[in-house]
């Protein structure tokens, strides 16, 4: 019998090995000859597997990856079997603008931080009229008028900063630029929305254990989102075996277990007598306001609150620290720029233009060439090196002389558009401020993508702005930096663009008071 059971077991193997190879032969005609997007160029691989594209971002460069592929193969180029990206100028307002019709790819939902929520976070929500609700619910909340109440809050955080420094200079002790962006952006979320810095600053590190959950986390949910779905799931289930994503479920975990402590503190001191109610308005007494007022009528509740912190703690944070240290690491770089715009801020203060002990940002967005090297810093170093990809409106659309088909994968890469020459000028790889003064400007900032684009820009942009703005012309006053390297940064993409490290040290003591210190880096 046993005998009679070797050829069936031997057919059936042989009956599978020829089921995957016609499945894979029939797919690889339809993807190449057949597929709706079998017309656009790009390499062979990425039109027949999304594995192709798993490599292609994989080593975390796809913004330079991309340049090549459009440089090659045009303005529009397959990246998978169901993908294209774009780097044709126009297909921004297309794709991203307010009447562009078209629906955020689900492959950005892996982001989502709390998969268990009432309704997706403003990133990660695919768009369409629950979006637009759930937005205007709390758009009030981040006006810059709104964020400006709490100005003062912020300034504690550069305070506590400049201290810092001082003790570094003091002690010659070099530190990472790139972290202390990072402590400040997550300790200023903290003063706006919970009335208390996380106390990053103060301690010099990440004592909670929340700027490292971001950093081991956002990779692998990159990968994942990027990766064919058939083998997605179990990269996420056999990810719990790594012991630094193991790590960062857990900071996750205090970090919801601390949100919920206080939720429920500040719920229990609006619940008591009015004397002992929190005297600051905080982001989290302003959206427990509209909950209590409204909050049956708009179905806005504690678990959609949470989210708001989520979002700010993680979106906000980071991606105010990439965009302050990508400012900063360009200005230090260009010694002409530096010159330049230091000496505008030194004439400021000696003009009274610009209050002490602190600078107020109404002050400091008056300055022309600090507002230009922000915005240029912005430019050369945007929040993302990866499309956001977007389904083609259903009847399609026309982008770079192609027509796109309905519901057609297609996307922009800031990391690409922001260096596009039709746009900023045959100097677009250089950072030159002055194009923002005497350049088009209104032209040119269509094409910045760093806050999003239309009904879809970030909810944060004030914040990080005002955060931004404050901070440059503190420090610049208060310290002297100087290159010591002119290599270019070293950066990661995976969702967000960031510097690997950016290596401070300091050379000479600060001195007394009101002297200043030099901090080199290299």
């Amino acid at each position: 019998m046993d005998l009679l059971r070797l050829p069936e077991r031997s057919l059936l193997g042989q009956g599978a090995l020829v089921g995957i190879v016609t499945y894979w032969a029939v797919w690889i005609v339809y993807t190449r000859w057949f597929h709706p997007l079998a017309n656009f160029p790009g390499p062979f691989w990425a039109s027949i597997t999304r594995v192709w594209t798993l490599l292609h971002v994989l080593p975390g460069d796809a913004e330079k990856r991309q340049m090549k592929l459009h440089a090659k193969y045009g303005s529009v180029v397959r990246i998978a079997p169901n993908e294209l990206i774009t780097s044709d100028p126009e297909a921004i307002q297309t794709l991203y603008g307010t009447k562009s019709f078209t629906a955020k790819s689900p492959v950005c939902l892996e982001q989502r931080l709390i998969r268990a929520a009432r309704f997706p976070d403003h990133f990660s929500s695919e768009g369409g009229k629950q979006h637009g609700e759930r937005r205007r619910i709390v758009s009030h909340v981040y006006t810059m008028t709104s964020i400006l109440q709490s100005e003062k809050y912020i300034e504690k955080c550069i305070d506590v900063w400049l201290d810092k420094l001082a003790e570094m200079a003091d002690c010659k002790k070099s530190f990472d630029l790139w972290i202390w962006t990072r402590m400040y952006a997550y300790d200023v979320i903290g003063e706006l929305y919970f009335s208390k810095m996380f106390g990053f600053l103060q301690a010099g590190d990440d004592h909670l254990g929340y700027i490292n959950a971001t950093e081991d986390l956002v990779p692998v949910q990159f990968l994942a989102a990027n990766m064919p779905t058939y083998v997605r799931g179990l990269f996420m289930l056999t990810g719990i075996l790594i012991p630094k994503v193991r790590r960062a479920l857990g900071a996750l975990g205090n970090l919801t277990e601390a949100t919920n402590a206080m939720l429920a503190d500040r719920l229990a001191t609006l619940q008591s007598d009015s004397q002992s109610k929190p005297q600051r308005h905080d982001i989290l007494g302003k959206l427990l306001e509209i909950s209590q007022q409204r909050g049956k009528e708009l179905d806005f509740v504690l678990d959609d609150i949470k989210m708001e912190s989520f979002g700010a703690f993680f979106a906000g944070s980071e991606t105010t620290a990439l965009t302050l240290s990508g400012i900063l690491y360009h200005i230090f770089r260009n010694p002409r720029v530096y010159a330049k715009l230091t000496a505008e801020i030194d004439s400021a203060v000696k003009c009274n233009q610009l209050s002490t002990p602190h600078i107020c940002y109404n002050e400091a967005v008056k300055l022309p060439y600090l507002a230009a090297c922000i915005r240029e810093g912005i430019r050369m170093h945007p929040i993302t090196g990866v499309s956001f990809p977007r389904h083609a409106p259903p009847a399609g659309c026309m982008i770079g002389g192609h027509y796109i088909p309905g519901n057609a994968r297609i996307g922009v890469n800031p990391g690409v558009m922001h260096f596009n020459k039709t746009v900023f000028g045959e100097d677009a790889d250089q950072f030159r401020p002055e194009r923002w003064i005497d350049g088009d400007v209104s032209r040119m900032d269509r094409y910045i993508m760093q806050f999003g684009m239309g009904a879809r820009t970030c909810l944060g942009k004030n914040i990080s702005m005002c955060e931004i703005y404050k901070a440059i012309p503190e420090l610049l006053k208060s310290y002297a930096f100087e290159l010591r390297s002119d290599e270019e940064i070293q950066t990661t993409s995976y969702w967000l663009h960031k510097p690997v490290a950016i290596d401070v040290n300091t050379e000479t003591l600060r001195g007394v008071p009101g002297s200043t210190g030099v901090l080199k880096y290299y």
